[in-house]
């Protein structure tokens, strides 16, 4: 009687093991699909690490003396870039933020539309916003602004919904309740318990517009990788090190300003 009430303890059933093993066989047969797919050359592999030692020591030391002549410029107008888009970026994505949260717009159709911009915004890459303005307002950092600002709408309009979405909605009820207008349930209901949300959110999306921006350049949106393209390829490895390391720069101070503002503001 004791052993038939005995039981065998197993973690995955027959069928999630068998589901598991296809699951990994799959994930295995794509591997080496995409692998055979974009052609590696072992010859390249095995040279790279010689390759990379080489470009190494051409690039030691930087050539410091650069900075003041060719590259701090290209590097404040890097930090205008990320900021002007930023701020455009908010601008558009606001007005769809709301559009797109249920809870603020009860429209589906508009739902849907507001939705659907703000996943043709993240659908297309920074690089490639930055093209397309290139070729339509030509080179320079106007391009450079739009791209930033055009990419940033899909993901700010994205987080602010979902903010706006998670909301209570007790202040809203009682401020529609004595019968406030729809610009003090925003501003008064709706605001307050979306602000520590909206700064995060902007904080965040200039620390990665900063980083987005300083390669926007190799396209000639402007910024700092118009200096860092130029130096490739006139093979200035020393003026590549130098940008490299402003650029490293850069990114620690706008890190560390984000996080102090981040700690102050929520």
């Amino acid at each position: 009687m004791s052993a038939a009430l005995e039981r065998e303890w197993s973690r995955f059933t027959p069928r999630q093991r068998i589901g598991r093993w296809f699951l990994w066989l799959g994930l295995v047969a794509a591997c080496v699909w995409a692998v055979r797919s974009i052609e590696i050359i072992p010859e390249f592999l095995a040279d790279a690490p010689e390759q990379m030692a080489d470009l190494l020591v051409r690039m030691w030391p930087p050539d410091l003396g650069h900075y003041r002549g060719g590259v701090h410029d290209a590097l404040i107008e890097t930090l205008h870039i990320a900021t002007l888009g930023t701020v455009l970026s908010f601008t558009m994505a606001v007005p769809l933020a709301l559009l797109a949260a249920r809870n603020v717009c009860r429209a589906p159709p508009l739902n849907a539309l507001a939705n659907l911009l703000l996943v043709a915004s993240r659908s297309v890459n920074s690089l490639v916003w930055a093209l397309l303005f290139v070729a339509v307002f030509g080179p320079g950092a106007l391009a450079g602004v739009l791209a930033i600002a055009f990419r940033s709408v899909g993901f700010v309009g994205k987080l602010l919904a979902e903010a706006i979405e998670e909301t209570p909605r007790g202040p809203m009820e009682a401020m529609d309740a004595v019968g406030a207008p729809w610009g003090h349930r925003m501003l008064k209901g709706l605001w307050p318990q979306v602000q520590p949300a909206f700064w995060g959110v902007a904080l965040f999306r200039w620390d990665i517009n900063v980083r987005e921006s300083a390669v926007l350049g190799l396209v000639g949106a402007g910024g700092i990788g118009v200096a860092l393209d130029d130096a490739i390829n006139f093979f200035h490895w020393d003026r590549v090190a130098t940008i490299l390391l402003a650029i490293l720069v850069v990114v620690l101070v706008a890190e560390v300003v984000v996080t102090r503002l981040r700690k102050r503001l929520i």
